[in-house]
């Protein structure tokens, strides 16, 4: 329960840190306001489009009469959008945080200063990092489709499908969250994504209890885009206990102001970063 708890914490105090450092947490939203006009207008043009894309996929229903064809095109019609909608919610996190990739670097980067005085780095280019972030957030996202295919099949169990499986849907919701976040901190310190899977399994509790609450949050789009950046940088945090990187205390406290570098040693960061798992 502990880490529970803590996993909470992290994702107050990340939105406290932005709070407070209003440039960063102004950059921070960039990423998402682009990615919530891009889904904004595939969504506008699924909606016109999706009456043409039914009466396409059912020619067998062109001789029906009324009002047989008009409530069997309406309901795939609607059942079409609502696939839509919720591959976007499923999807935007990781299209964000891809988009964004350099924005919300700089953001983790600035958390791990404000902790130790450093941040550590991948050394790899820019377009490795997209490449790797993009294959990872594939992969992620076929185990979520796996998830939720199957938790899709258990919720016509009577009872069990209308109580416990949405319960369980959003804890894996929360997990996949919790690693799609931290991996912007993580990867910077070479951990690959079976090495991120198996940190946040080994602290199952810590992951949702970060993730759980975003995963809620996440369900609106638009307050996605106002908590992002924050949920970054509560990652970072989160991602610094997985791998026991200790910082200088208190996040608010020890935070530099905006434009502003805390003067620490260089060899506590070298110190905590030969102490991280091979992840190169």
């Amino acid at each position: 329960m502990r880490d529970l708890g803590a996993g909470f914490g992290y994702f107050m105090k990340g939105q406290r840190w932005v709070a407070q450092h209003g440039r960063w947490w102004g950059f921070g939203l960039l990423p998402g306001l682009v990615t919530l006009v891009l889904y904004a207008g595939a969504l506008i043009g699924l909606g016109f489009g999706a009456d043409d894309l039914t009466a396409w996929a059912t020619p067998f229903a062109d001789g029906w009469g009324s009002p047989w064809q008009g409530l069997f095109r309406g309901f795939l019609t609607a059942l079409v959008f609502a696939f839509g909608l919720l591959l976007a919610v499923v999807t935007f996190t990781a299209a964000t945080l891809l988009i964004g990739q350099p924005f919300y670097e700089s953001l983790s980067e600035q958390v791990d200063i404000a902790e130790d005085g450093t941040a550590p780095e991948s050394g790899l280019p820019l377009w490795r990092e997209l490449l790797i972030s993009a294959v990872d957030s594939l992969s992620v996202l076929v185990r979520v489709v796996v998830y939720g295919v199957l938790l899709f099949g258990l919720g016509f169990i009577p009872v069990v499908g209308q109580t416990v499986v949405p319960v369980i849907g959003f804890c894996v919701s929360g997990f996949f969250l919790a690693e799609e976040l931290t991996a912007v901190a993580l990867q910077r310190r070479r951990v690959r994504l079976t090495e991120r899977l198996a940190l946040l399994r080994g602290r199952r509790t810590l992951a949702l209890g970060f993730g759980v609450p975003l995963a809620l949050l996440f369900l609106l789009p638009l307050v996605a885009v106002f908590l992002m950046p924050g949920a970054v940088a509560g990652a970072t945090l989160l991602a610094r206990d997985l791998v026991g990187e200790q910082g200088s205390g208190d996040l608010a406290k020890s935070a530099p102001a905006d434009g502003e570098v805390a003067n620490a040693a260089a060899s506590n960061g070298e110190a905590a970063n030969a102490a991280l798992p091979n992840g190169g």
